[in-house]
Protein backbone atom coordinates (compact mmCIF):
# COMPACT_ATOMS: atom_id res chain seq x y z
CA UNK A 1 0.00 0.00 0.00
CA UNK A 2 1.39 3.37 -0.99
CA UNK A 3 1.08 6.24 1.49
CA UNK A 4 0.07 9.52 -0.11
CA UNK A 5 1.35 11.91 2.54
CA UNK A 6 0.30 15.00 0.58
CA UNK A 7 -3.30 13.74 0.27
CA UNK A 8 -3.39 12.78 3.95
CA UNK A 9 -1.97 16.17 4.96
CA UNK A 10 -4.39 18.05 2.72
CA UNK A 11 -7.36 16.12 4.12
CA UNK A 12 -6.17 16.87 7.65
CA UNK A 13 -5.80 20.52 6.76
CA UNK A 14 -9.34 20.70 5.38
CA UNK A 15 -10.82 18.93 8.41
CA UNK A 16 -8.83 21.17 10.74
CA UNK A 17 -9.93 24.28 8.87
CA UNK A 18 -13.58 23.21 8.98
CA UNK A 19 -13.40 22.43 12.71
CA UNK A 20 -11.33 25.44 13.81
CA UNK A 21 -12.75 28.17 11.56
CA UNK A 22 -13.92 31.22 13.53
CA UNK A 23 -17.39 32.28 12.39
CA UNK A 24 -16.46 35.97 12.53
CA UNK A 25 -13.55 35.78 10.06
CA UNK A 26 -14.14 32.67 7.96
CA UNK A 27 -17.92 32.40 7.70
CA UNK A 28 -17.95 29.98 4.76
CA UNK A 29 -15.68 27.45 6.46
CA UNK A 30 -17.45 27.92 9.79
CA UNK A 31 -20.91 27.33 8.32
CA UNK A 32 -19.82 24.29 6.28
CA UNK A 33 -17.98 22.90 9.31
CA UNK A 34 -21.01 23.44 11.56
CA UNK A 35 -23.34 21.78 9.06
CA UNK A 36 -21.03 18.74 8.94
CA UNK A 37 -21.01 18.50 12.74
CA UNK A 38 -17.60 20.01 13.38
CA UNK A 39 -19.18 22.71 15.55
CA UNK A 40 -18.82 20.33 18.49
CA UNK A 41 -15.05 20.86 18.32
CA UNK A 42 -15.33 24.65 18.83
CA UNK A 43 -13.93 24.50 22.41
CA UNK A 44 -10.77 22.91 20.99
CA UNK A 45 -10.20 25.44 18.22
CA UNK A 46 -6.72 26.43 19.45
CA UNK A 47 -5.49 22.83 19.43
CA UNK A 48 -7.17 22.25 16.08
CA UNK A 49 -5.39 25.28 14.63
CA UNK A 50 -2.06 23.67 15.57
CA UNK A 51 -3.25 20.36 14.09
CA UNK A 52 -4.19 22.20 10.91
CA UNK A 53 -0.71 23.69 10.63
CA UNK A 54 0.89 20.30 11.28
CA UNK A 55 -1.27 18.86 8.49
CA UNK A 56 -0.07 21.62 6.17
CA UNK A 57 3.52 20.59 6.89
CA UNK A 58 2.61 16.97 6.09
CA UNK A 59 1.01 18.05 2.81
CA UNK A 60 4.13 19.98 1.76
CA UNK A 61 6.41 17.09 2.78
CA UNK A 62 4.25 14.73 0.73
CA UNK A 63 4.50 17.04 -2.28
CA UNK A 64 8.30 16.94 -2.08
CA UNK A 65 8.30 13.16 -1.68
CA UNK A 66 6.12 12.99 -4.79
CA UNK A 67 8.61 15.25 -6.58
CA UNK A 68 11.34 12.68 -5.97
CA UNK A 69 9.20 10.13 -7.78
CA UNK A 70 7.92 12.08 -10.79
CA UNK A 71 10.31 15.08 -10.99
CA UNK A 72 7.54 17.59 -11.65
CA UNK A 73 8.45 20.76 -9.75
CA UNK A 74 5.04 22.46 -9.98
CA UNK A 75 3.12 20.50 -7.26
CA UNK A 76 5.68 21.11 -4.48
CA UNK A 77 5.99 24.79 -5.46
CA UNK A 78 2.19 25.17 -5.38
CA UNK A 79 2.01 23.31 -2.05
CA UNK A 80 4.75 25.50 -0.56
CA UNK A 81 3.10 28.74 -1.72
CA UNK A 82 -0.23 27.51 -0.34
CA UNK A 83 1.39 26.60 2.97
CA UNK A 84 2.97 30.05 3.27
CA UNK A 85 -0.43 31.58 2.57
CA UNK A 86 -2.09 29.47 5.27
CA UNK A 87 0.66 30.06 7.85
CA UNK A 88 0.56 33.81 7.23
CA UNK A 89 -3.23 33.87 7.50
CA UNK A 90 -3.33 31.91 10.74
CA UNK A 91 -0.30 33.44 12.46
CA UNK A 92 0.03 37.01 11.21
CA UNK A 93 -3.16 38.40 9.75
CA UNK A 94 -6.35 36.35 9.44
CA UNK A 95 -7.53 36.84 5.88
CA UNK A 96 -10.33 34.97 4.11
CA UNK A 97 -8.63 35.24 0.74
CA UNK A 98 -5.34 33.79 1.99
CA UNK A 99 -6.99 30.90 3.83
CA UNK A 100 -9.30 29.97 0.96
CA UNK A 101 -6.62 30.29 -1.71
CA UNK A 102 -4.16 28.34 0.44
CA UNK A 103 -6.63 25.51 0.99
CA UNK A 104 -7.54 25.45 -2.69
CA UNK A 105 -3.84 25.41 -3.62
CA UNK A 106 -3.13 22.45 -1.30
CA UNK A 107 -6.03 20.49 -2.78
CA UNK A 108 -4.81 21.30 -6.32
CA UNK A 109 -1.23 20.29 -5.44
CA UNK A 110 -2.39 16.98 -3.91
CA UNK A 111 -4.53 16.16 -6.95
CA UNK A 112 -1.70 17.16 -9.31
CA UNK A 113 0.79 15.05 -7.35
CA UNK A 114 -1.52 12.04 -7.50
CA UNK A 115 -2.02 12.39 -11.25
CA UNK A 116 1.71 12.77 -11.90
CA UNK A 117 2.48 9.81 -9.60
CA UNK A 118 0.10 7.59 -11.55
CA UNK A 119 1.42 8.84 -14.86
CA UNK A 120 4.99 8.20 -13.75
CA UNK A 121 4.22 4.69 -12.52
CA UNK A 122 3.75 3.68 -16.17
CA UNK A 123 7.38 4.56 -16.89
CA UNK A 124 8.85 2.73 -13.90
CA UNK A 125 12.11 0.82 -14.39
CA UNK A 126 10.34 -2.53 -13.94
CA UNK A 127 8.72 -2.10 -17.38
CA UNK A 128 12.08 -2.23 -19.17
CA UNK A 129 12.52 -5.33 -21.30
CA UNK A 130 15.89 -7.02 -20.95
CA UNK A 131 15.55 -9.65 -23.67
CA UNK A 132 16.15 -8.78 -27.33
CA UNK A 133 16.49 -11.00 -30.36
CA UNK A 134 19.42 -9.94 -32.55
CA UNK A 135 19.10 -10.75 -36.25
CA UNK A 136 22.33 -10.79 -38.24
CA UNK A 137 21.95 -8.62 -41.37
CA UNK A 138 24.44 -10.79 -43.26
CA UNK A 139 23.24 -14.37 -42.66
CA UNK A 140 19.83 -13.85 -41.01
CA UNK A 141 20.78 -15.88 -37.90
CA UNK A 142 18.70 -14.95 -34.85
CA UNK A 143 19.62 -15.20 -31.20
CA UNK A 144 17.91 -13.92 -28.08
CA UNK A 145 20.30 -12.14 -25.72
CA UNK A 146 20.01 -10.46 -22.33
CA UNK A 147 20.93 -6.79 -22.61
CA UNK A 148 23.08 -4.97 -20.06
CA UNK A 149 21.04 -2.49 -18.01
CA UNK A 150 23.64 0.20 -17.46
CA UNK A 151 25.59 0.37 -20.72
CA UNK A 152 25.40 -0.06 -24.47
CA UNK A 153 26.92 -3.00 -26.35
CA UNK A 154 28.95 -1.66 -29.28
CA UNK A 155 30.12 -4.96 -30.80
CA UNK A 156 28.43 -8.32 -31.17
CA UNK A 157 29.76 -11.44 -32.84
CA UNK A 158 27.10 -13.35 -34.79
CA UNK A 159 27.04 -16.98 -33.66
CA UNK A 160 25.96 -18.05 -37.15
CA UNK A 161 28.55 -16.51 -39.50
CA UNK A 162 31.02 -15.08 -36.92
CA UNK A 163 30.64 -11.56 -38.39
CA UNK A 164 31.37 -8.67 -36.02
CA UNK A 165 28.28 -6.46 -35.91
CA UNK A 166 28.58 -2.73 -35.14
CA UNK A 167 25.76 -0.24 -34.54
CA UNK A 168 24.31 1.56 -37.55
CA UNK A 169 24.98 5.27 -37.86
CA UNK A 170 22.79 7.12 -35.36
CA UNK A 171 22.23 4.09 -33.10
CA UNK A 172 23.98 3.71 -29.78
CA UNK A 173 24.42 -0.08 -29.79
CA UNK A 174 23.85 -3.32 -31.68
CA UNK A 175 20.52 -3.93 -29.90
CA UNK A 176 19.16 -0.63 -31.23
CA UNK A 177 20.37 -1.50 -34.75
CA UNK A 178 19.68 -5.23 -35.03
CA UNK A 179 17.62 -6.20 -31.99
CA UNK A 180 13.89 -6.71 -31.64
CA UNK A 181 13.91 -4.40 -28.58
CA UNK A 182 15.91 -1.20 -28.04
CA UNK A 183 18.54 -1.20 -25.26
CA UNK A 184 17.53 -0.41 -21.62
CA UNK A 185 19.16 3.06 -21.58
CA UNK A 186 17.08 4.04 -24.63
CA UNK A 187 13.94 2.43 -23.13
CA UNK A 188 14.36 4.46 -19.94
CA UNK A 189 15.16 7.65 -21.84
CA UNK A 190 18.52 8.27 -20.14
CA UNK A 191 20.96 7.06 -22.79
CA UNK A 192 24.32 8.81 -22.55
CA UNK A 193 26.09 6.54 -25.03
Amino acid sequence: MKLHLDTFGTAGTLVGALAAAPACCLPLLASVGASLGFGAFAPYSTALTYLLQFSVVLAVAGAFIGFRQHHQWQPPVLATASAISIFYAYNVELSQGLVYSGLLGLVAAAVWNTIEGRRCSTCAPNTIQLQSTITCPLCGHRRTETMPTDSCLYFYECTGCKALLKPKSGDCCVFCSFGSVKCPPIQSGVCAC
